[in-house]
């Protein structure tokens, strides 16, 4: 997704016509049938996974398809699209409020308070959190509708959004098995949410899937992955950030999309009050597309500094 298309932008894209897209089903299908296998399915934790990857896979799937076979389309309206983004987080929203996570803190002594699963933890510290209430529900909406949108927009160079998701799934993943262990997550000094550990093996799946689709992804491409991949992983990596109370520290980990998300934001806003672009194109690596970088060498840098991110992010669970 790009704004502010022009005739150097066609050109960049020529050699790109005619690739297959909707690729992303072939991720959500893998991560879906090897959660299936592996996971445990009575736990609520995966079901409220699951639900995302299918649900949001659907939406985007459903918006590719109307776009290949309706060249005329613009596919699911920009509305439309929102709406059903909104729905689907409002249900997983409500869900994780009524049942209140399972959280201790235990290097606090903490045994069991399940009262602070609605809270917002602060990260860099071990015992900062703001009780949000009812408002934990608009909370965790954005985080899912935001960080779902975000991948989407990163979504516009061969390989970038999907290497970008695996660095950023294989910091969570860490998280989430130490989030899930007893030990560990005393030690480390973090929420020891019950439960949660099962979610490695959705995330792991996920490594997976990625790895293998950017095998055909890399570029130059021979499929895309489309909205069918771009909005469940994005979604589902926003549903992990929440249900293991790492909401604000996926603005560190996932700072590649957070600042591509920011460069569309910029864009429109700046364009409005003064009728100007402020970036040459939006999102960001369309800028520097346009500024004659290598679009392969865009994709690796960004892949760097997600690296960056991840590892940094990683090492807050000590800098604690």
């Amino acid at each position: 997704m790009a704004l502010n298309r022009g005739r150097p932008y066609l050109e960049f894209q020529e050699g790109k016509t005619g690739t297959p897209t909707m690729g992303g089903i072939f991720i959500v299908a893998a991560v879906a049938i090897s959660t299936l296998l592996w996971a445990d399915l009575s736990n609520s934790f995966v079901q409220m996974a699951l639900l995302v990857l299918l649900s949001l896979g659907l939406l985007g799937a459903v918006d590719d398809w109307l776009k290949i076979y309706y060249p005329a389309s613009d596919g699911v309206s920009i509305r439309t699209k929102i709406i059903g983004q909104l729905i689907i987080a409002a249900i997983i929203a409500v869900w994780v409020f009524n049942m209140e996570l399972p959280l201790r803190l235990l290097w606090l002594g903490e045994e069991f308070r399940t009262e602070l699963g609605n809270s917002l933890f602060f990260p860099f510290f071990t015992a900062a959190w703001i009780p949000l209430g009812a408002l934990y529900i608009p909370f965790v909406m954005v985080v899912i509708l935001g960080s779902s949108n975000a991948v989407n927009l990163t979504d516009g160079l061969d390989g970038l959004a999907v290497g970008t998701v695996i660095f950023v799934a294989v910091a969570y993943g860490g998280m989430t098995y130490i989030s899930g262990h007893y030990i560990f997550s005393e030690y480390l000094q973090v929420p020891n949410v019950m439960g949660s550990g099962e979610l490695t093996v959705f995330i792991a799946s996920m490594i997976g899937a990625c790895l293998g689709f950017l095998w055909f992804n890399a570029h130059p491409a021979e499929l895309f992955m489309g909205d069918a991949g771009a909005l469940p992983l994005g979604g589902s990596i926003g549903l992990v950030a929440v249900l293991i109370k790492q909401e604000l520290l996926l603005l560190v980990v996932g700072g590649i999309f957070v600042i591509e998300a920011l460069s569309v934001i910029l864009q429109v806003g700046w364009y409005k009050a003064t009728g100007k672009r402020f970036f040459r194109m939006a999102p960001l690596h369309h800028h520097f597309e346009l500024d004659g970088m290598a679009e392969s060498k865009i994709t690796i840098r960004f892949w760097i500094v997600a690296i960056i991110l991840a590892l940094f992010a990683l090492s807050t669970l000590k800098l604690r």
